[in-house]
C-alpha cells in the first residue's frame, strides 16, 4: 500500500493515544501527532512528528500545517480528534465554558481542515475525518455545548463533502457511542451503568472498531464513503 501522512489531533488523550497505537503499528503510515497541553514523549523520528498547538489559534494551526509540509511533503488524512466535555444542565453552563467548548470541538477541526485541504489538494486527493458523538443525535441531559459543538460537525462535514469531492477529498463524521477509552472516564461509575442499559449490544465499545472504520475511509476502497454520519455505537441509536 502507498505510504500516507496521517494527523491526529487530540493525539495525548485516551482515544488519541489508542489511535496512534494502531496506527504505528502500520508500515505504510507516517503519523503527525497533535497535543497542546499534554505533551507526547519519546516517539518523534523519521515517520512520526509530534506537533504541539492550539487549535483555535489560526496562526498556530497555518504552523502546524506548514511544519507537516516540511517534513512529510504532503497531507493524506486529518483525524480532528481533539475535544473537550463541560458537562452542566442548559441553565447553569456558564457562557465560558460553552464558548470554549465550541472553541476547541467546532472551531479547531474548521480551522485545521482548512489548512490541510490545500495541502490535500495539491495532490488531488485526501479524507478529512470528524469524529462527532451520538449525543449530537439523540441529546443527553447536561451536554448542551457538547452536543451542539458535536452536531455543529456533522453540519460542516455534510457541506466540505460537496465543496471537495471534484478533488477527490473525502469527508466523514464518525458519530461514537460509548468506548472504554476517551470521554467515558469523565462519566460516574453509577451514570456509566446507566448508559450501558441502553446500549442493546450491553458493552462499551473498543477503540479498534474506530481505527479499523478510519482504515477503510483512508483506503482506495472508501473513496465512495463521503458526507456520511457513520454511527458506531453498539446499536444505541
Amino acid at each position: 500500500m502507498e505510504e500516507k501522512v496521517v494527523l491526529i489531533t487530540g493525539a495525548s488523550g485516551a482515544l488519541g493515544t489508542a489511535l496512534t497505537e494502531h496506527f504505528r503499528a502500520q508500515s505504510h503510515i507516517k503519523l503527525v501527532l497533535h497535543f497542546n497541553a499534554n505533551p507526547i514523549l519519546n516517539i518523534e523520528n523519521e515517520n512520526v512528528l509530534l506537533t504541539q498547538a492550539d487549535l483555535t489559534q489560526e496562526h498556530e494551526v497555518k504552523r502546524m500545517m506548514a511544519k507537516i509540509e516540511e517534513k512529510f511533503g504532503r497531507l493524506d488524512m486529518l483525524i480532528n480528534n481533539a475535544g473537550i466535555s463541560k458537562s452542566a444542565i442548559s441553565w447553569k453552563t456558564s457562557v465560558d465554558d460553552f464558548d470554549a467548548t465550541m472553541n476547541v470541538n467546532l472551531k479547531a477541526p474548521f480551522l485545521t481542515s482548512k489548512y490541510a485541504i490545500p495541502l490535500m489538494r495539491k495532490h488531488n486527493w485526501g479524507r478529512i475525518v470528524n469524529i462527532s458523538s451520538v449525543v449530537a443525535q439523540t441529546g443527553f441531559i447536561g451536554t448542551t455545548a457538547y452536543a451542539a459543538s458535536k452536531a455543529g460537525l456533522i453540519g460542516m462535514t455534510k457541506t466540505m463533502s460537496k465543496e471537495l469531492a471534484t478533488f477527490n477529498i473525502t469527508v466523514n463524521a464518525l458519530a461514537l457511542g460509548y468506548f472504554n477509552r476517551g470521554m467515558i472516564d469523565d462519566v460516574p461509575e453509577e451514570l456509566r451503568a446507566e448508559i450501558l442499559k441502553n446500549v442493546p449490544m450491553n458493552q462499551l465499545g473498543e477503540p479498534a472498531t474506530i481505527a479499523k472504520t478510519l482504515e477503510l475511509l483512508l483506503s482506495e476502497e472508501g473513496s465512495f464513503i463521503t458526507g456520511q454520519t457513520l454511527n458506531l455505537n453498539g446499536g444505541l441509536y
